[in-house]
């Protein structure tokens, strides 16, 4: 989705108004510090002393994790939406800022039938009738993006019609233009925001809510899903119709199961809980370790059981990738732990990981013997998978590492896999369930195709390169001897004292053109220069109203940022 980079936000109705919207919001939760850090009455006409800064009653008790979920709830579905991207990036945000974030909901109120029924007629091209046989007007569901209905199709095929709510993506760009602005304002105000850039987190995020709002693209990933397990019959993928789906209506299988959370009607279906929870986990860590495509939401809501001890898998919007190599190297790293071994655990921590600065390997091997000591040396089936990977996203960010968005969400399906496998089976074995696949990654790389395969690759790759090495050397002897080799310095970290600098001086010339009116006004007066005004020449007089005027407005702005 192409953003808008908002210049004057004053220039349209309905920015004037979101803005203001969102900036009671802000005050309301107790962040007036940074809305006034970010100085954005310099940049936007919003008339701000008309902007409630009142607090919530009690709002000490809340923690500020707690209060930015609760302000980013009252903002609404893009920005609920935004929290729950975050709520995946560890790299970004302190450990309980994830957990309270990952706690975000998008139920909102429905919208009326009216405007569905005017939507899917839309979308078809065709009448209601022409296509479905009936479409409940009440909703199965409702979500900040969509709508979900449940209906027949004239074929007699029972489904149900995710229907997307009416003007979601104009809303959606009027909340992204605002969140680029203040992206951009923090990134020039804000210290240390500029390494984390956040015009380009909301770059990425207006890229992804882009694909959350083309239901095209997750019956694709239903289709390729679907694919991947043709001929596993542990696992089944609903139908899409495609002749009844479009960017913003999306028609699927209708699916008569139960949650898989709900144990007790599993157990009254003659359901067995053990093989549900073993064959769950098995399907999670084929997706990851087998296809590198998985589901990245397997909460109970989105994982049904049907009759057979069959689990099929519901909501396909959010899905992760993992390359074969991140795959490869994560086996590596639990490989390192399980060994005990420190020193490689620590060196593949740091492959799989990015660090903005150089990490001090002695002190990493140092907290990973610590964290291998704490899990490791007790029976393997004692092992808490989540507690685990907490822990290691803790010590990540003790270190100053990122784990890659991807890798991140894997972490989170394996855990939230775990959590669901515990639910169905107390006994539930994870380290057992996890072996097979961790030694087959493992093993694979031993086989003779795969090592033939990569010295084919190697030597294809070195040949290129010799190949182009002549060729590359030629061109940079050939720019040093027309003088267009440059060498470029960058300093960093000197905006602030640039910032103040152009502040300071403009205020010095300020001060100056100030004080030559004064002296010039005092001149004309003394000198009765015509035409007058009870005998005080009018030249002189407009010159020290202009003086006067101009002294109060630099006055003001002298105690509006707390500085004389």
């Amino acid at each position: 989705m192409r953003i808008r980079r908002i210049g004057m936000v004053g220039r349209t109705y309905r920015h004037i108004q979101r803005y203001r919207q969102i900036l009671t919001v802000l005050f309301k939760y107790g962040f007036g510090d940074i809305v006034d850090s970010l100085k954005i009455e310099q940049y936007v006409e919003l008339g701000l002393q008309m902007v409630s800064r009142k607090r919530r009653e009690k709002l000490e008790t809340y923690t500020r994790a707690q209060r930015v979920r609760m302000a980013l709830e009252e903002l609404g579905p893009t920005f609920v939406k935004m929290g729950q991207i975050l709520s995946t990036r560890p790299d970004l945000l302190p450990p309980d800022f994830i957990r309270e974030l990952a706690k975000l909901q998008d139920e909102v109120p429905r919208f009326q039938f009216e405007q569905v029924k005017r939507i899917v007629e839309k979308e078809l091209g065709s009448p209601i009738d022409k296509v479905y046989e009936y479409l409940e007007e009440e909703p199965l569901a409702s979500a900040s993006i969509g709508q979900v209905h449940a209906a027949r199709l004239v074929s007699g095929d029972e489904v149900v019609v995710k229907v997307q709510r009416p003007d979601v993506e104009k809303v959606v760009e009027v909340d992204l233009e605002i969140m680029l602005h203040l992206g951009t304002l923090m990134e020039k105000h804000l210290k240390g925001m500029e390494v984390h850039k956040p015009t380009r987190i909301v770059e990425e995020f207006a890229r992804t809510i882009e694909d959350e709002l083309d239901y095209t693209l997750e019956a694709a990933h239903m289709e390729r899903f679907a694919t991947q397990f043709r001929d596993d019959n542990t696992i089944y993928v609903p139908k899409v119709y495609g002749e009844a789906t479009t960017k913003r209506l999306l028609t699927m299988e209708y699916i008569h199961g139960i949650k898989a959370s709900e144990v007790e009607l599993i157990e009254k279906g003659g359901l067995d809980r053990k093989e549900i929870a073993r064959r769950g986990f098995d399907l999670i860590m084929k997706q990851i370790f087998i296809h590198g495509f998985f589901h990245a939401d397997p909460h109970p809501g989105n994982v049904f059981v049907l009759q057979g001890n069959v689990i099929c898998f519901l909501d396909f919007g959010m899905m992760g990738r993992i390359s074969q190599q991140t795959r490869e190297n994560f086996v590596d790293l639990i490989m390192s732990i399980i060994r005990r071994d420190e020193i490689k655990a620590a060196r593949f921590l740091a492959i799989l990981t990015i660090a903005d600065q150089e990490v001090d390997l002695r002190e990493l091997e140092r907290d990973m013997a610590g964290f291998i000591d704490h899990h490791f040396f007790r029976p393997l089936k004692e092992m808490e998978l989540g507690k685990l990977l907490h822990q290691l996203l803790d010590l990540t960010a003790k270190h100053h590492l990122r784990i890659p968005p991807d890798l991140f969400l894997m972490l989170k399906s394996l855990a939230t896999a775990e959590g669901l496998g515990r639910v169905l089976d107390p006994e539930f074995d994870v380290t057992g369930q996890m072996s097979p696949f961790i030694w087959r990654v493992h093993m694979n790389r031993l086989s003779p195709r795969r090592i033939a395969g990569d010295m084919v690759d190697s030597g294809t790759e070195f040949l290129r390169l010799v190949k182009e090495i002549p060729g590359e050397v030629r061109d940079i002897l050939r720019q040093a001897r027309q003088g267009k080799v440059r060498i470029e310095f960058e300093h960093r970290g000197l905006e602030p004292l640039l910032s103040t600098h152009d502040r300071v001086s403009n205020r010095i010339a300020f001060a100056i053109v100030l004080a030559s009116l004064i002296i010039g006004s005092s001149l004309v007066v003394l000198s009765g220069i015509p035409p007058k005004w009870h005998e005080i020449p009018v030249i002189g007089l407009a010159g020290f109203l202009i003086a006067g005027i101009m002294g109060f407005w630099l006055l003001a702005s002298m105690l509006r940022r707390g500085r004389m």
